[in-house]
């Protein structure tokens, strides 16, 4: 499976300079997990209009500027029960900001394959792990249609926002736990999300992204 270091450089795949990410956000700590410093945006119209003068934005929104509640939820839940990744290969599914895989390296995981389509997220995983004197996490794409091989555990946040995303992560989620490897989803209350096919492990109210107010989001597990 392809993979880079922090801020490495995937074979024919578009890069983006680290230096975009750090220019163009500001460092913060999730409310909900301090123990993790990240490069959120504050100004996403901004942001957008700077990736589209990067030439790379396209209609994809920056996920990776925000420490989404689904996410918050599940690193929150990792570093609370290190056990889940402790001594262990995990795949972050959807990195976004990497948020997940650097508490999943914090909690002690033995290494951390953060994948996403976004050449943008990518970028922002390797600045983040940095930032957080992380040195365990790998960075790839698209791995939905491929056997992530040496994985024990798969953490996926929020990854059922859309209809189309979830037929596709559903089935490879499925495929994943049947092979054996533990698969934990952290969920804002997302409607696609297949709750009856899932085990409610813990809930947190996490304070959301956009506006006041907390969101119930829930961290399952695929038995």
């Amino acid at each position: 499976m392809p993979g880079t270091g922090p801020g490495g450089a995937l074979p024919g795949v578009r890069t983006v300079p680290s230096g975009f990410v750090r220019a163009h956000t500001q460092v913060r700590r999730p409310s909900s997990v301090p123990e993790v410093r990240l490069h959120v945006a504050d100004d996403v119209v901004a942001l957008w209009e700077a990736m589209e003068d990067e030439g790379g934005a396209g209609e994809a929104p920056p996920f990776w500027a925000a420490a989404w509640p689904g996410g918050q939820a599940l690193a929150r839940f990792v570093l609370d029960h290190p056990e889940v990744v402790a001594g262990r290969a995990v795949l972050d599914l959807g990195s976004g900001s990497g948020l997940v895989a650097i508490a999943a390296c914090l909690a002690g995981a033995r290494s951390v394959l953060a994948s996403d389509v976004d050449p943008f997220s990518r970028a922002a995983v390797g600045v983040n792990a940095g930032l957080n004197g992380v040195d365990r996490v790998s960075v790839t794409g698209d791995v939905l249609d491929r056997d992530p091989a040496g994985v024990d555990v798969v953490l996926a946040g929020d990854v059922c926002y859309d209809r189309e995303m979830t037929e596709r992560v559903l089935p490879f989620l499925e495929r994943t736990r049947a092979r054996g490897r533990e698969v934990f989803v952290g969920d804002p209350g997302r409607p696609y999300l297949p709750r009856e096919r899932l085990t409610a492990v813990a809930a947190y109210d996490i304070p959301e992204t956009e506006g006041p107010g907390l969101r119930r989001t829930t961290v399952w597990r695929l038995p």
